[in-house]
């Protein structure tokens, strides 16, 4: 079956061309380079696995209640909509809500793919272009994982968010090497990274708490390749230079803000638009989960210097500058101590199988005799 029969909207021509305005850059320094960027790189070697078989894809998902999450974080949940509702039609909510969400996560991970290659060919340093090599293939796993869990377990695919994209081209179509780090690095990745976490805490679900967790624990590493890289050059840019990058950063995140709002689901089940607009508005969990999902993006912002007066204004505007104190590195531990966390409970799971297994095979045989 073809992906565009999946689509419940017409996601219009099968390609989208950003043209590139950058210029590819080479380097014939091949010296050791930043410690911490070899690190990096190693560590993402070292990380690399394959979503065939470190994910159970075995697991039963009910399309009608994808990820278990309550009730409330629906939006249309309360209103007089949901009232009339049949337990049918909250199920198909319930199912487009979720397709909704981890389309938007395929679509940005394939831009995120694009975004890294990217990285490698225009960026100036070899340690750098290192790493992103590894993140392009990390990014190319997970968008094989969304579109597989999507195709798969949920049965249906929604086109990328118009705020998303038109974000996507900012990035991409800038000719200054550094903003495909900052539009996708920063913004994006940081954004996806608090979306996939509070989804991750609260999802009943074990496959996509499997497909979130580990997902999570390499972007942990692609932000800090993010703040590490930007963090030294942005020191070398004048005071306009670092203003520019601020007004990229601000007008990103409230296209990031008004890209979570997911109207288009509501419009889907023939909701008018200003009242599917009203209703996420309202919704005391989606502005609990907006608020959230900056948590990874102030204290990234801030740590690599973009911390002026009009980007502070927003931060306020949006409700989230007391986030600029938040431990960014705590925050990345615990992502890949909670991943590996789950491949231990999984790993004793399966040994204690086999060891029964034998056990069992042991007993009969000896009974035989």
């Amino acid at each position: 079956m073809s992906t565009r029969e999946l689509y419940v909207q017409d996601p219009g021509d099968s390609l989208w061309t950003v043209p590139a305005t950058g210029a590819a850059r080479f380097t014939w320094e091949y010296d050791d380079g930043r410690d911490r960027l070899l690190a990096l790189y190693q560590k993402g070697k070292d990380k690399q696995w394959d979503a065939a078989t470190r994910i159970d894809w075995d697991l039963e998902v009910d399309p009608k209640d994808p990820l278990g999450t309550p009730d409330e974080a629906l939006s249309l949940h309360g209103t007089p909509y949901w009232d009339k509702m049949t337990a049918a039609d909250r199920g198909d909510l319930r199912q487009h809500y979720a397709a909704w969400q981890f389309s938007q996560f395929l679509h940005g991970e394939q831009g995120a793919m694009v975004c890294a290659a990217r990285i490698v060919e225009s960026v100036p340093d070899l340690d750098a272009k290192f790493y992103s090599a590894t993140q392009t293939m990390d990014e190319a796993r997970h968008a094989e994982i969304y579109g597989r869990f999507l195709k798969d377990k949920i049965g249906m695919l929604y086109p990328v968010n118009d705020n998303l994209k038109a974000l996507l081209d900012d990035t991409l179509a800038d000719s200054r090497w550094d903003m495909p780090y900052l539009g996708m690095q920063v913004l994006i990745e940081g954004l996806a990274l608090a979306a996939f976490g509070m989804i991750r805490d609260t999802t009943t679900e074990p496959l996509p708490k499997q497909i979130l967790t580990y997902v999570m624990q390499d972007e942990a590493r692609h932000v800090a390749f993010g703040r590490m890289a930007l963090r030294d050059y942005y020191r070398q840019l004048t005071d306009a230079e670092l203003r520019e990058r601020e007004e990229f950063v601000n007008e990103g995140c409230y296209l990031m803000r008004d890209r979570l709002r997911g109207t288009e689901v509501l419009e889907n089940f023939g909701i008018p638009p200003k009242e599917a607009a009203e209703f996420t508005e309202r919704s005391e969990f989606l502005r609990l989960f907006r608020k959230l999902l900056f948590s990874r993006i102030v204290p990234c912002v801030k740590d690599i210097g973009l911390w002026g007066a009009r980007l502070q204004r927003a931060y306020v505007d949006l409700g989230v500058f007391d986030m600029g104190d938040a431990n960014l590195d705590l925050l990345m531990a615990q992502d890949e101590e909670l991943a590996e966390q789950l491949d231990a409970q999984r790993f004793a799971a399966e040994e204690a199988a086999r060891t029964a297994e034998v056990a069992d095979a042991v007993a009969r045989g000896a009974a035989e005799d």
